[in-house]
């Protein structure tokens, strides 16, 4: 298993757009579906737009046109093909609104900024509970800990092989706040801590 190197991203986008200490999350530039959107629409538009001024210059509309519009005119709306057609096509016009109203970029935490302006920085999860799982560690009694990171709570989950649980329990928590304070999020998620005897 490879060890997971905690990284600190950032960028000098002004993709905030309110003050100091806002909770705005990094936006996805989501590059692929936007190319491949835009590629589409352009072939598609320029194919008709040919076709269009082929015919009314005189000349045949193309084939394939002609006998598409034929078939959808005769094809009946109850037909299954037809209507698995309609749901991809309604299926992928959701997923594009999907991806054009969420920010994305899930694994990664906002920072706070000192000042409006400044470099954004970011956490990623990954990072935030390998420093954790440490802080964990560190406590007395603790064997082995496990801790997920996500946007609105931190589960830590230890075993301890001496002292009692609930005080194993206590200080794992109160080392998670105060490392999830010391992590400098914008918005600091809360702690469920689960300790089991091993």
């Amino acid at each position: 298993m490879s060890e997971y190197v905690p990284t600190l991203e950032a960028e000098r986008e002004p993709a905030v757009r309110d003050g100091p200490g806002t909770r705005a999350r990094f936006w996805s530039a989501r590059r692929v579906p936007a190319a491949l959107t835009a590629a589409v629409l352009l072939a598609g538009s320029g194919l008709l737009l040919y076709d269009v001024v082929a015919v009314r210059l005189g000349h045949p509309g193309m084939g394939w046109r002609r006998e598409l519009a034929q078939a959808l005119a005769q094809r009946p709306l109850e037909q299954v093909w037809t209507q698995v057609g309609a749901g991809l096509a309604v299926a992928l016009g959701l997923w594009l609104v999907v991806l054009a109203v969420t920010p994305g970029l899930r694994a990664l935490l906002p920072m706070r900024t000192g000042e409006a302006g400044a470099v954004r920085a970011g956490l990623h999860r990954g990072a935030a509970a390998l420093v954790l799982r440490e802080r964990a560690m560190a406590v007395p009694g603790v064997r082995a800990a496990r801790v997920r990171v996500r946007r609105a709570r931190v589960k830590v989950r230890v075993v301890s092989h001496f002292r009692e649980l609930d005080d194993v329990r206590a200080d794992v928590g109160e080392a998670m706040r105060t490392g999830v304070r010391d992590l400098g999020l914008v918005r600091e998620p809360s702690v469920a801590v689960r300790a089991e005897r091993g």
